[in-house]
């Protein structure tokens, strides 16, 4: 095996389909052939993953050549010629899609990925309408992990993606490998649930996987149940929802605005449609007021302070990551309820005293782009819920609703005082540490445990800092 470290300052020629090509040595052939718009497939590929070269269907031949190569895990050199197309390399891949779907479920209609799904696309790209090989697909049923994700591993297509996005990218290691040859496959540390084990519910292998394998718990028949029996529904949605459902329905940004969806989910049958800013605000406030109520009067003795920094989360997995990773940082984490618990309870009653109703015939909803949300969600209350983009999408297409075409329309205020952020006393002097993954808050809790954290509040937030959910 070679040692040599690239140089990404030495520039490599090469042609890629007979167009000439130059870039920084050390660069991948997919990469390069992108730069000369060649697009070559690709099914376990992922632009935030490591090289793995496990589908093997981005081979290509390198200098005429019979020996193919895997595009995904090879560097260029200068002077090669590298064919990405021919009858044998499409041959070649049109048979691995086919053994592939030997080995997966003839269901795409039903898919939860329909029209979303990589292998489809991959299979209508090379005209394969089904496999010449003998299907060989178990009947496992899905598994549905609390209210946040649905495992079918018979759609597992052992791309390894998920499994690095979670052991790698998040340092969870809830997902894993096992066996070999034609046993191997993606499970689970002693093929527990996920609900039994570190898994914080982030969601980032769902988001990975390019089939329906692993997907979010779709909710939206039991809250279209809970409308039509009569219950009163309550909505907050987040700035990045409208963003996150233009993806979903494959429309230009901006296209759909919040005031839009203000008065799409309100075709739906939901009374009232909040800001989520305001429980958010609402929640921050009350966090600051908690980091100064511990830290008041213990400086001169920071052996005896109430537990700082204090430490929140966006949703419920970052208190189980503390608590399973850290436990005796447990009693950092804040007293103080998440965003949408808070909307689900304090904003929740207020609707229902407002209105002169029993708070259980009232079933709030929070429409949030992060599948993290979900977690927790109706554990202890079962008229609460959060669904994301790809749920509302779906809502409103059975609803016949084009959202586009709507009027916009405001949101709703609430009629009463919730603390706003910043009106604590001398909140502006609370330090605070925002990270994002958690990778990222090892390295903080590690620091709170080594008292080198000079933070006064730390919040761990599952989406990155450009998309604040």
């Amino acid at each position: 095996m070679s040692h040599h470290q690239p140089d990404p300052n030495k520039s490599v020629t090469l042609t890629i389909d007979g167009i000439p090509v130059t870039v920084p040595e050390g660069t991948r052939i997919l990469e390069a052939a992108k730069k000369a718009n060649v697009n070559i497939p690709t099914l376990c590929e992922h632009p935030d993953l490591c090289k793995r070269a496990l589908c093997r269907i981005c081979v290509v031949e390198a200098d005429g050549r019979g020996k193919l190569i895997a595009a995904c895990a090879n560097d260029v050199w200068e002077g090669v010629s590298i064919v990405t197309t021919n009858q044998r390399l499409l041959n070649i891949r049109k048979t691995i899609i086919e053994l592939i779907l030997a080995n997966h479920p003839q269901e795409c209609l039903s898919c939860i990925r329909n029209k979303k799904c990589e292998l489809q696309s991959l299979a209508l790209n090379f005209g394969v309408g089904g496999s010449l090989f003998e299907n060989d697909v178990g009947e496992r049923p899905p598994q549905i992990e609390s209210e946040t994700l649905v495992r079918n591993m018979d759609k597992c297509v052992k791309c390894g993606r998920c499994v690095e996005v979670c052991q790698e990218v998040q340092t969870i290691r809830a997902i894993n490998t096992s066996h070999r040859s034609h046993e191997y496959e993606i499970s689970t540390p002693y093929k527990q649930a996920l609900e039994e084990s570190f898994c914080t519910f982030c969601g980032k292998c769902a988001e990975a996987c390019p089939v329906g394998a692993i997907y979010e718990h779709d909710q939206t028949a039991e809250v279209r149940a809970a409308l039509a029996a009569g219950q009163k529904a309550i909505a907050q949605i987040s700035p990045a929802l409208a963003a996150a459902v233009n993806d979903e329905l494959a429309l230009a940004a901006d296209t759909i605005t919040a005031g839009k969806l203000v008065t799409a989910i309100k075709l739906l049958g939901f009374e009232k449609v909040y800001d989520a800013a305001i429980a958010a605000n609402a929640v921050n406030s009350e966090i600051e007021g908690e980091v100064q109520k511990r830290g008041n009067g213990s400086r001169e003795k920071p052996q005896v302070t109430a537990k700082l920094p204090v430490i929140s989360g966006c949703s419920a997995g970052a208190d189980k990551f503390v608590k399973n990773f850290y436990p005796d940082l447990a009693d950092h984490l804040t007293t103080v309820k998440s965003p949408r618990r808070y909307f689900a309870s304090v904003i929740k009653s207020n609707y229902a005293k407002e209105a002169g109703l029993d708070s259980s015939s009232v079933t709030s909803v929070s429409f949030l782009p992060c599948l993290a949300h979900k977690y927790g969600a109706g554990i202890k209350d079962e008229n609460d819920f959060a669904l994301t983009a790809g749920e509302l999408a779906r809502m409103l297409k059975l609803a016949g609703i084009v959202v586009e075409t709507l009027p916009e329309k405001a949101f709703d205020s609430v009629n009463v005082d919730l603390p706003k952020q910043g009106s604590c006393l001398q909140a502006s002097l609370v330090k605070k540490e925002t990270i994002h993954g958690y990778a990222q808050a090892r390295k903080v809790m590690e620091a709170i445990c080594e008292g080198k954290c000079d933070a006064e509040w730390v919040e761990i937030l599952n989406c990155p800092g450009d998309n604040p959910c």
